[in-house]
């Protein structure tokens, strides 16, 4: 077969290639449309900006003011094994030692006690119808103080068995004190035995006064004018606390033998010469 030679295609073969080459070179009829209508064109705000001669520097941004701060220290929180409660003397913690401070000291303290409780029972103040709270702090050297000083006054006073006046002036006014406190004690009293020994004690700072006037001036009419007074004043301060330590129906079961021992007091120094 030579090169010129030719063949023939099928029928169906020709009118594809036409319909290919027809496509080709055929002109579009219809347009594509676009997904999405287009936006509408955004109104733009013109800006002017001025246009300086010269160039300013920037000036510069404000500082803000500084704030101090003030460090405060924290305490350190105590654990509960370092905590040391410390409760003062007066309270109910250990009382203080009293071995080891000086004996001056001491003597200033008990001097300190006396003062004060003498001027609870002796001489007016709010307190004298509560005996608790009038002698919260009762003690007695005070009461042996004033017992020995009206004892020795007594002894001082007679001519004659000097000790022997005194020896029964301390017995009397002891043993009294002690008689007494038992009475009240035994009638309901609601009071502490060796603070109602206090307080009877105390009560005989008057007669303490009136003997040693009567020893200094050896009158008898003198005499009966200081007992007098000074009786009336010691059973004055002995009223209110005896009188509220026992049942009102008892008052005078308590009363009378304080009274009594007191009058005998006086007479004692009255009739001492």
């Amino acid at each position: 077969m030579s090169d010129n030679d030719t063949i023939p295609l099928h029928p169906s073969s020709q009118s594809d290639i036409d319909e290919i080459e027809s496509l080709i070179y055929a002109t579009p009829s219809a347009t594509v449309l676009p997904a999405r209508p287009p936006s509408p064109p955004r109104a733009t705000i013109p800006i002017s900006v001025p246009v300086s001669t010269s160039p300013t520097p920037p000036s510069p941004s404000p500082v803000p003011p500084s704030i101090p701060i003030t460090v405060v220290p924290t305490a350190p929180v105590a654990t509960a094994s370092s905590t040391r409660v410390t409760i003062g003397s007066d309270g109910f913690g250990s009382p203080p030692n009293t071995l080891t401070e000086p004996v001056w000291d001491t003597v200033k303290r008990d001097l300190s006690r006396i003062v004060s409780n003498l001027k609870l029972v002796v001489f007016p103040n709010p307190n004298r119808e509560d005996p608790g709270k009038a002698l919260r702090d009762w003690d007695l050297w005070g009461p042996f103080f004033f017992i020995v000083f009206l004892g020795l006054t007594l002894s001082w006073s007679a001519s004659v068995k000097k000790s022997e006046v005194f020896a029964v002036a301390f017995a009397v006014l002891a043993a009294g004190a002690v008689i007494l406190t038992l009475n009240v004690l035994l009638l309901g009293g609601h009071i502490i035995f060796f603070q109602s020994l206090s307080l009877l004690g105390y009560c005989l700072f008057p007669l303490d006064i009136g003997a040693l006037i009567c020893m200094l001036k050896d009158n008898v009419i003198l005499k009966i004018v200081v007992v007098g007074i000074t009786l009336a004043w010691s059973s004055w301060a002995a009223y209110p606390f005896m009188s509220a330590a026992v049942n009102p129906r008892r008052k005078a079961l308590a009363l009378y033998p304080v009274f009594l021992m007191y009058i005998s007091v006086g007479f004692l120094i009255i009739a001492i010469d």
